[in-house]
């Protein structure tokens, strides 16, 4: 495939009709509002739609490009969004909502009778909620960098982030609040006034000026509880699934836990026959899953990572609803991106593109982890009587606020910030690699720890070291002590028992390893101005304030009883 895009089609050749405020009717009564692009022909064509809560003509350009391509394009604000009728619950009704729309869509003259759907984040997730619905003429969808409810967004590892009222803000009210959501200086200093305050989090919406009901509904739910099964597919329609999709996602998307939720859902549970599923995975963060990015968080990739996202998914389009050819780029069902080799590589499936488990155990030597210029140790030597390493984190300290005063353009490669934010916690390291190695897909670290308090949050990153010394984050995971045998059953700590903990959320991730790189392990209990924070006390954490406050003492073991390692999945 190209690396650069195409220039798009003068209209000039390809005439556009616009339709403004079409209404499609709901079987509530209420309607939705539509903006039709169709090509000046008499001829019916398939129809393509984006259910958003981003205001229809935010899809103007991708609504034109495709319908210079021989489809029609329908932008549909969600219900209470834009122009449409109704009220906007988020996440609530797109289900139902994609299915009245797909059905009133084949009934118009200028459709041949298929729909399919495109977009991402909020609108990759509408197709998943759409298509659970089983709309008969339905027949392929696209989701992008897909949010799943309960795995990525509003809580991550049942861990929720201020984030969520920040994007509550820009999709109150009918108008995309852009300028207020972007405004990132004013969002630092009201995540700083809950946080120097230590005010319990709930109150994080009256803080910013726009109490919401959903923002409290959704702290009502806190782990993955029947609240957020209604917003996810059963076991049985994933089974039910027929038809061909094409999700895309990125090693640094922030929906990527989401997107690859519904993959590994509909692997599990389809049949063979109905698995007609494609997966890419690219060197994208959130918004390179649609406009890739040669540069971005500090990182730079070659011309091969720069996929021509619109052409792919219109090529994507022409196979299934025109029975055209097969996008040359998808030459297995699963395409990876290997960062620092600029190549695509491709796969039957996920389980097979790692070959080889290399486990690394953690030791230490004299009790010493804590620092990054004597780091313990990360190897293939089996350990036997090292003591275990300890760590304090005290919830009352805020000296982090004080280094979280500005953006971060070079967010992934930030040595120095991610040492000044480090803090107390735990570093362990690799000697250097002795020769390029590949590593894909998902790492995992197991280990022992016992703690003083009934509660307390983890979270454990893993970088390469450059022989420079500059580092590259590669991915990460979070837990709160009291899931650690459940995300769905909370179970808290007896202080001073010494409990077993799989970090296996790790993001998907595919690099190749350097000669004379590194790979270096942080673990750490988060404290920052970004993330939810628990005082330790073992009570809702969404009620919790300073004066629950209790300090946290730390202590991982790492001996031949109490083995703790990192398992990285390697290609040779």
């Amino acid at each position: 495939m190209n690396s650069k895009p195409k220039k798009e089609i003068d209209n000039k050749t390809n005439p556009i009709d616009f339709l403004w405020t079409q209404k499609i009717p709901l079987r509530d009564g209420l309607s939705l509002n539509a903006t039709i692009y169709k090509p000046k022909q008499e001829k019916p064509v398939p129809a393509i739609f984006t259910l958003t809560p981003y205001i229809a003509d935010s899809y103007h350009s991708n609504a034109v490009y495709f319908t210079q391509n021989g489809y029609a394009f329908a932008a549909i604000d969600c219900r209470g969004r834009g122009n449409s009728e109704g009220t906007f619950e988020p996440n609530a009704d797109e289900g139902k909502d994609g299915y009245d729309i797909v059905e009133w869509l084949t009934e118009q003259s200028w459709c041949d009778g298929s729909v399919a759907m495109w977009g991402g984040s909020y609108s990759g997730f509408n197709q998943w909620m759409t298509i659970k619905e089983f709309p008969p003429h339905l027949k392929t969808i696209i989701p992008v960098a897909s949010s799943h409810m309960a795995v990525d967004f509003p809580i991550y590892r049942n861990i929720f982030f201020p984030y969520i009222i920040q994007w509550l803000t820009w999709t109150s009210g009918r108008t995309l609040n852009t300028n207020l959501f972007k405004d990132q200086k004013f969002w630092r200093e009201k995540f700083r006034e809950l946080y120097l305050n230590h005010l319990p989090f709930k109150e994080l919406d009256r803080i910013v000026g726009n109490t919401s009901s959903y923002f409290q509904t959704w702290l009502k739910h806190p782990c993955p509880d029947k609240y957020w099964s209604t917003r996810a597919l059963t076991s049985e329609q994933y089974k039910k699934l027929n038809i061909p999709i094409l999700t895309i996602t990125g090693h640094y998307d922030a929906d990527q836990p989401g997107a690859m939720q519904y993959y590994k859902m509909h692997k599990k549970y389809s049949s063979l026959e109905n698995f007609n599923h494609y997966l890419i995975i690219g060197p994208w963060d959130h918004a390179g899953t649609r406009n890739p990015e040669k540069k971005f968080g500090g990182l730079e990739f070659g011309e091969n990572s720069l996929l021509d996202m619109k052409k792919l998914n219109k090529e994507w389009y022409d196979w299934i609803l025109k029975n055209g050819k097969k996008p040359k780029f998808l030459k297995d069902k699963v395409c990876y991106y290997l960062m620092e080799a600029d190549e695509w590589k491709f796969a039957i499936n996920l389980d097979s593109i790692s070959n080889q488990t290399k486990r690394l155990y953690l030791n230490s030597n004299e009790e010493k982890a804590n620092s990054f210029e004597q780091p313990g140790v990360l190897s293939e030597i089996f350990p036997e009587n090292s003591q275990p390493d300890k760590y304090i984190y005290d919830p009352l300290d805020v000296r982090p606020a004080e280094l979280e005063t500005e953006d971060r353009d070079n967010y992934l490669t930030d040595q120095k910030f991610i040492k000044d934010l480090f803090g107390n916690g735990l570093i362990y390291q690799t000697l250097p690699f002795e020769e390029n190695t590949e590593i894909t897909g998902y790492v995992k670290f197991s280990t022992w720890i016992s703690l003083n308090v009934p509660d307390t949050d983890f979270e454990v990153t893993l970088f390469e070291i450059l022989p420079d010394g500059s580092s590259i984050f590669l991915t990460q995971d979070f837990m709160r002590a009291r899931y650690r045998e459940s995300l769905k059953q909370e179970k808290l700590i007896i202080p001073g028992e010494i409990n077993r903990y799989e970090f296996a959320g790790f993001t998907f991730f595919s690099r190749l390893i350097r000669k004379n790189s590194r790979l270096r392990l942080l673990i750490k209990s988060p404290n920052s101005i970004y993330i939810q924070k628990n005082y330790n006390s073992g009570g809702v954490v969404a009620e919790e304030s300073g004066k629950d406050a209790r300090t946290a003492l730390i202590t991982l073991y790492h001996d031949a009883e109490y083995q703790s390692y990192l398992d990285i999945p390697v290609v040779v």
